[in-house]
């Protein structure tokens, strides 16, 4: 590594509820970092992702969607989005194509913006899924984007089929000073298993249960060890705000419950490499999305 050249800096992915901000960073990582979901607002914290070669180190910062927050965890997951401008080289704000001048018109994406242009930041907007629309339709976007802020680079783009993506990267180090990298070269993200095994607990919950389950629930790691034959012992406890949620978390006879742990023990062996023996339990926590205490205790805060 010659630090003469080496180009290092933050970029941070914002933008709406299912803009395709973790889809894109799983892509440019070519790794599942991040989960995903057709449902909105999957992502909570603000995750670390690390794009590293010989060369250059690029710290992708995926955001909670911007929205305009109904609960105190709301408040939190904004505040998050937002700090991550201020420790950003550069924003990317991801749009849906189908809804660009709806999402660039939010009023939480007028603070970042805002914000954005206080702190003078260079600014991409990446127009994304464009595998959803005709080709002929892109241009009148891209002008419509270009009226509203002055953007430094317009970039159509579908991280889900990876078009124009591989570019992006190039696009970054343009931009990105030369300066020594922030973490190890072989580090994928500064957050730990614990972490990621929650994060795909509560991704399986997104799949498995509708309406109101998947956003009432939150999902802590009580015990990660490693027992007899070599297998790691996980015990987490999924956590919701009512009585009776319990009930449908758990299906008849436990079924429900059986298979997402089914499903979860599946892909935390795929992400650790490593067999595992997963124990699921349900915990109410009263309305815990409105309780410091609680969102202190579940990482939040």
């Amino acid at each position: 590594m010659s630090e003469e050249n080496f180009k290092s800096g933050y970029v941070a992915l914002l933008g709406a509820p299912n803009a395709g901000k973790s889809t894109l960073l799983n892509s440019l990582l070519q790794q599942k970092l991040s989960i995903v979901s057709r449902k909105p607002q999957t992502t909570r914290h603000k995750i670390i992702g690390l794009a590293s070669t010989k060369n250059y180190q690029i710290v992708f910062l995926d955001t909670p969607g911007l929205i305009e927050p109904k609960y105190l965890l709301h408040q939190i997951m904004m505040k998050s989005a937002l700090s991550a401008i201020e420790d950003a080289n550069i924003v990317a704000l991801l749009v849906d194509v189908k809804y660009c001048e709806y999402e660039l018109s939010q009023p939480e994406m007028q603070k970042a913006l805002a914000k954005i242009s206080r702190l003078g930041l260079k600014t991409f907007i990446l127009i994304n899924k464009i595998d959803t629309i005709n080709k002929a339709e892109i241009i009148p976007l891209i002008l419509k984007a270009q009226s509203i802020f002055p953007f430094d680079e317009i970039i159509p783009i579908s991280g889900l089929k990876q078009i124009n993506t591989d570019n992006l990267i190039e696009l970054f180090l343009k931009y990105l000073p030369v300066h020594p990298p922030f973490f190890p070269l072989d580090d994928l993200s500064n957050a730990d298993d614990k972490f990621f095994v929650s994060e795909i607990i509560r991704e399986k919950i997104f799949k498995l249960y509708k309406k109101e389950i998947p956003y009432s629930t939150a999902v802590q790691i009580i015990e990660f060890a490693e027992r007899d034959r070599g297998k790691y012992y996980i015990n987490a406890e999924i956590i919701i705000e009512r009585e009776s949620q319990k009930g449908i978390l758990l299906g008849q006879k436990g079924l429900m419950l059986k298979k997402l742990g089914e499903m979860a023990r599946e892909d935390i062996e795929k992400f650790l490499n490593h067999k595992i023996f997963l124990d699921l339990f349900v915990k109410v926590k009263t309305d815990w999305r409105e309780k410091e205490n609680s969102l202190k205790d579940f990482g939040y805060m």
